[in-house]
C-alpha cells in the first residue's frame, strides 16, 4: 500500500469515528484539512481526499444513528445519576426544534459533532430526515476543509508550516469546549451562596 493508500485509510477510519462514534477528541477537522494541504505530495488530488472525508463522515454519521436508536434509550433511566430520562426528553425536544439545523452545525463543531447523530437516534427524528441532512452536512463538512486546505497549500507559507497549523486548528476548535468544562467545573465546586 502506498504513502497516498494510507494516508485515505487513515483519513477516512479517523473521520469515521469522529462523525457518529461516542469516542470525541479525534481530529477529525485538522486532519481533512491537512490532507488537502498536502495531497499533491502524497499523489493524491485535493478532492480524493475530501471525497473520502465526506464518504466516511456519512457513514460515520449513519452508524451513530442506528446506535442511538437501538441502545441509546435503555441507558436513560428516571433514576440514573447522569443519564436521566429528562434528559432524552430534552433532547427529542431539541431535535423537534433544530432537526437540521442542529445537524449540519454539529458537524461545524468538535466533539459535538461526535454526540449529534447517537443524540438523534435516541430523538423521535426520523431515519429519513436525518439521513438526508447526515449526507448535505457530510459533503459540506468535507467540502469546505477539503477545498481550504488546498487553496491554502498553494501559499508556500503553509505548506512548509504545516504541523503549526494542524495544532492551530485542533487548539482552536477545542478551546472553546475546554473553557466550558474548566467554567462547569468551578461552578460546580462553587456553588453560588457559598
Amino acid at each position: 500500500m502506498g504513502l497516498g493508500s494510507f494516508a485515505l485509510v487513515l483519513v477516512a477510519l479517523i473521520v469515521f469515528v469522529d462523525n457518529g462514534l461516542p469516542f470525541p477528541f479525534l481530529p477529525g477537522d485538522s486532519l481533512v484539512f491537512a490532507g488537502a494541504i498536502i495531497a499533491a505530495a502524497i499523489g493524491v488530488h485535493w478532492g480524493v481526499v475530501a471525497g473520502v472525508a465526506g464518504v466516511a463522515a456519512i457513514v460515520g454519521g449513519e452508524v451513530g444513528f442506528a446506535l442511538g436508536r437501538r441502545y441509546g434509550r435503555r441507558l436513560f433511566r428516571p433514576d440514573a445519576r447522569v443519564l436521566k430520562q429528562r434528559h432524552l426528553v430534552e433532547t427529542e425536544r431539541f431535535f423537534a426544534r433544530w432537526g437540521s439545523s442542529a445537524i449540519v452545525l454539529a458537524r461545524f463543531v468538535p466533539i459535538v459533532r461526535t454526540y449529534v447523530a447517537p443524540a438523534a437516534g435516541m430523538s423521535a427524528m426520523s431515519r429519513g430526515a436525518f439521513t438526508r441532512w447526515n449526507i448535505i452536512s457530510g459533503v459540506m463538512w468535507a467540502g469546505v476543509l477539503g477545498l481550504a486546505g488546498f487553496l491554502l497549500g498553494s501559499i508556500p507559507w503553509v505548506a512548509t508550516n504545516i504541523e503549526w497549523i494542524m495544532l492551530g486548528i485542533v487548539v482552536i476548535t477545542i478551546a472553546p469546549v475546554a473553557v466550558m468544562a474548566v467554567v462547569g467545573s468551578r461552578a460546580r465546586s462553587h456553588p453560588s451562596g457559598s
